[in-house]
Order: C-alpha cells, then structure tokens, then sequence
C-alpha cells in the first residue's frame, strides 16, 4: 500500500541532507517590538526537532 505524506507536516518541517529535521522558530509575526536584539535574531533562525517528536513527524513525511 503506498503512504500518503502528510501535507500540513510536510508545509512546516525540512530534512537537512544529514537527516535532521528543522522547523522555524514560533512567534515571529506579531509584537516583536517588545523583544531584545538577541531574542529578535535568533528568531530568524531555524531550530531543530525535539528529539522527542521526530518519530512521530518522520511518520507523516515518508521518504525522510
């Protein structure tokens, strides 16, 4: 039977070429006037996965 990916996991996570699974870090859009510098920069940079929640996010993007 083929597996369908998940198109709304597949739409917010990337696989690096070494495996790991990204995802971009929360809370970008709205009252960021409010931050510091630092909180603001590290913002613009994407995060990885728990550990914790990548065998259940592999399972809905096959093929990762």
């Amino acid at each position: 039977m083929k597996v369908k990916t998940h198109q709304a996991t597949a739409k917010r996570f990337r696989v690096t070429t070494s495996g790991k699974l990204m995802k971009r870090t929360a809370g970008q859009d709205h009252f960021n006037a409010r931050e510091s510098g630092s909180v603001t920069r590290s913002k613009r940079r994407d995060t990885e996965i728990a550990k914790v929640n990548v065998s259940a996010i592999r399972k809905l993007i096959p093929g990762s």
